[in-house]
């Protein structure tokens, strides 16, 4: 499923918010393309990432089939559900693939601010001046998605696709 137009992602490091934010918008773009079967998105609020944006939307839209899935990680959602009504669209719509989970109590600046799959990921290990680094080696993969794990089991159920009221 690549598309020879489509450039790689990036590897290395990567500096600043725009930078960050292309990223993002880069990995998502891919992850339509080539079918990543699992995404882990972790941010303590996702305030930086370009969650609202229309081309954002439209590669999730493309990505969301049979059989993939989307863990979210998140200290708290309020910024995601402030400013990015068409993620929390998209999060309504395909809420039985997507996962999402909080650690309230935690520093914000504790909690990974990162893309992972299955083939490539992307870490912010600045995330106030948008550090960080981007690959496909086995190594960082492995060591993100562990650091993740930990986080994940740490996490409870957040940012519900539907509110109930009376």
């Amino acid at each position: 499923m690549n598309d020879a137009a489509a450039p790689a992602l990036p590897q290395g490091r990567f500096e600043g918010r725009e930078t960050f934010r292309t990223l993002v918008r880069d990995a998502l773009a891919c992850a339509a393309r080539e079918g990543w079967r699992e995404i882990i998105l972790a941010d303590a609020n996702f305030e930086d990432w370009p969650l609202g944006e229309r081309a954002v939307a439209e590669s999730l839209n493309a990505w969301a089939k049979g059989g993939r899935r989307m863990v979210l990680l998140a200290r708290d959602y309020g910024v995601v559900v402030r400013e990015h009504a068409r993620f929390v669209q998209w999060r309504t719509t395909w809420s039985h693939i997507v996962t999402a989970t909080a650690c309230p109590s935690a520093d914000p600046l504790d909690i990974p601010s990162a893309i992972w799959s299955p083939g490539w990921v992307l870490e912010r290990r600045e995330p106030e001046r948008s550090i960080g680094y981007s690959g496909s080696e086995s190594e960082r993969r492995v060591a993100l998605r562990e650091q993740l794990q930990e986080w994940l089991r740490q996490s409870t159920p957040a940012f519900p696709a539907t509110t109930l009221g009376l």
